[in-house]
């Protein structure tokens, strides 16, 4: 039986990434492996757990104060065992991290076909954000295979030389798993706390952002509560210690802001679908909240997603105090931009991609 290798270990990509092994495990002839490497280790296996997959291979490399080099190292020297073992067809792997990446150039030192979910996005600047640009375009750089989750993230592979025939137009399969986490009746502590109040959801990790410029979405955050009575601010915080010694000293006094550790995929998911709109620094919620019309405004000066820009779903707040200040206050006080941005079409598919990834790889491989 063909074997095909899935590998990830955080947990966007396990969001991302279970709806296509679940998938792949109803094409006949294949048998789906699947490694995690613990680049997450609290934040990844909820997630596992919600769609029911229990990995094959866990190389659990995470360890207190690990650096990208400590990661690509680990997670190189384990998959390569792996790969020798298990001769799979091809490596499966996701979007934009370390794991990622260096799953992908393992695969590529053994002759391993790679295919890339989420290929293509761009911000063409290698430090914005860092490292997960560079990652991205070093994946594409050794893939054999290409879902693109826009016809935008096509054309940028195209622009760089990728065959049009190894460029495949799938969508977004967060939206697949989007599918299976929301339901309604959802009731949660946080959104009892909230009550009639406006909540905003707040998320907030990227390693470019750490120090000052994580202050700075804090404080505007605390400016925001203390000015508008009915807003309330509910931020699942990183497990990153930075990110949490940062976060208690500017919001852990702030009775309207709740502080708490990082939600499961279910009820990020269901309070997210609750919530009047989103301030984020994240990737994939960039692409999870339109789909359920939530306006977002996006803590970077740049995005790899600017489908979401154009249409009108996504806006970008900078990093300054000000800047993140001023836009919230326009979402707030605007009603009829909230209501534009929330009506906004969603420019990341149809909740079918898992099942057109799957199908391209079984095709491509049952000869």
């Amino acid at each position: 039986m063909k074997k095909i290798l899935a590998v990830f270990g955080t947990r966007p990509e396990a969001i991302k990434m279970c709806p296509v092994v679940k998938e792949l495990k109803k094409h006949k002839g294949f048998e789906t492996v699947v490694c995690i490497t613990g680049q997450h280790k609290e934040m990844l296996w909820p997630i596992l757990d919600t769609f029911h997959i229990i990995p094959h291979y866990d190389l659990d490399i995470m360890e207190k104060g690990q650096t990208l080099f400590d990661i690509t190292e680990k997670v190189m020297s384990g998959i390569r065992s792996i790969l020798e073992k298990e001769k799979p067809v091809t490596v499966l792997v996701h979007g934009d991290t370390t794991s990622a990446f260096a799953a992908a150039l393992a695969g590529y030192y053994l002759n391993v076909p790679v295919c890339h979910v989420e290929a293509g996005l761009r911000t063409y600047d290698h430090y914005s954000p860092f490292p997960e640009e560079f990652n991205r375009l070093a994946v594409d750089a050794v893939s054999d295979l290409f879902f693109a989750p826009t016809e935008k993230a096509r054309d940028n592979l195209i622009k760089e030389g990728k065959s049009e025939k190894a460029v495949y137009v799938t969508g977004n399969t967060v939206i697949d798993a989007l599918r299976t986490t929301i339901y309604p009746g959802y009731t949660h502590e946080i959104l009892q706390w909230a009550g009639k109040d406006r909540l905003i959801l707040l998320t907030a990790h990227r390693r470019e952002n750490l120090g000052n410029a994580m202050r700075d979405m804090f404080l505007a955050v605390r400016d925001i509560v203390s000015e508008y009575e009915d807003v309330r601010v509910v931020y699942p915080v990183h497990l990153n210690p930075m990110v949490r010694k940062t976060a208690n000293e500017v919001l852990g006094k702030t009775q309207k802001v709740m502080l708490t550790e990082p939600l499961n995929v279910m009820d990020f998911h269901n309070i997210m679908e609750r919530c009047y709109f989103v301030v984020t620094d994240s990737g994939g919620i960039q692409e999870e909240a339109p789909s359920l019309g939530k306006p977002v405004l996006v803590m970077r000066d740049v995005t790899e997603r600017p489908e979401g820009v154009e249409a009108g779903t996504l806006k970008l707040a900078g990093t300054s105090r000000q800047g993140i200040k001023k836009a919230m206050q326009e979402l707030l006080t605007d009603k009829e931009m909230y209501d534009r941005m929330s009506a906004a079409v969603n420019p990341y598919g149809d909740g079918r991609a898992s099942e057109r990834i799957a199908r391209i790889i079984s095709d491509r491989w049952r000869e």
